[in-house]
């Protein structure tokens, strides 16, 4: 069974958008939809006004402390039987999460859905949110205190990207790149998920993880979906994948035996009025589950 778990974050740093998405979720009723048990929120909240003078890093402290918080509570989810499901938030929440879970398990995977690589890090990042270096950190790459938090659960051989089509603004700013690694985090972009099919891809990268970690996490960042479709969002990147194609990527992830948990970010709840955006991604992990809604 799955814990829900809010994760009220926004890494930008002000009150407001993906820190009302775990409400947002619940009045549109998402724990039915996934037959799952409120754990209800943690208390956690990143707020700065601008970048860490030190780090580069917006509200750093709040970030490794929502970590932290993160941590515990993934720890104390799969202790007690429950597979956790924290609905964010924003992407900061990763690191956290990877580290519940080496803190229960030899080793752990992660298939990262998402429109951005991000593997930036305190210098690189343009805008200094924690949500630009979620994969580097947990892969012991950015501010120490957060690495520290975080404890490097992740190896790059564990680590999938799939979906991403940031790559030549990354390479623009510096951002340190997939291939930099030793060996390379394994990447798909929007392009080669489509060549191979989206339900063959989700299905490879679930059993690599199956046959080489002791569980992967899956993290789904809205934005992986084109922003004509998914508009409650803050960062949109142009030709994504459609609806329907993220629920065949997703549905061998989740319904793997291997699945440690699961995170959903980056839905900002003030650009979905009518909720649309909002019951269409309730409906999406309802039908990658197996289930209805």
């Amino acid at each position: 069974m799955f814990r829900l778990i809010g994760v009220p974050i926004d890494s930008a740093g002000s009150a407001g958008g993906t820190e009302l998405a775990p409400a947002a979720f619940r009045e549109l009723s998402l724990g039915e939809a996934i037959e799952g048990r409120d754990g209800g929120d943690l208390d956690v909240r990143i707020r700065a006004e601008r970048r860490d003078p030190d780090t580069g890093v917006v509200g750093l402290d709040d970030v490794v402390r929502t970590t932290t918080e993160i941590r515990r509570a993934v720890h104390a989810t799969l202790e007690s039987g429950e597979i956790p499901f924290l609905i964010g938030g924003c992407c900061t929440m990763v690191p956290g999460a990877l580290a519940g879970v080496a803190d229960t398990r030899d080793s752990v995977g992660l298939a990262h859905l998402d429109g951005h690589l991000d593997l930036y890090d305190d210098k690189s990042s343009p805008l200094g949110e924690a949500a630009d270096m979620p994969v580097a950190v947990a892969l012991g790459l950015g501010p120490a205190s957060w690495v520290e938090a975080a404890g490097t659960p992740l190896t790059p051989d564990a680590t999938w990207i799939l979906g991403y089509r940031d790559r030549e603004d990354s390479l623009r700013d510096g951002m340190v790149m997939p291939e930099d690694f030793d060996p390379a985090v394994n990447c798909l972009s929007t392009d080669e998920l489509r060549e191979s099919g989206m339900a063959s891809a989700g299905s490879r990268v679930a059993d690599a993880l199956a046959s080489s970690t002791a569980g992967h996490w899956v993290h789904l960042d809205l934005d992986i979906v084109d922003p004509g479709l998914f508009f409650a969002n803050d960062a949109p990147v142009a030709d994504g994948i459609d609806w329907d194609e993220l629920t065949d990527l997703m549905a061998p992830l989740l319904r793997s035996p291997a699945l440690a948990g699961f995170s959903l970010g980056c839905y900002n709840p003030e650009k979905d009025r009518d909720s649309a955006n909002g019951r269409r991604i309730v409906q999406v992990i309802a039908d990658a589950l197996g289930g209805n809604v």
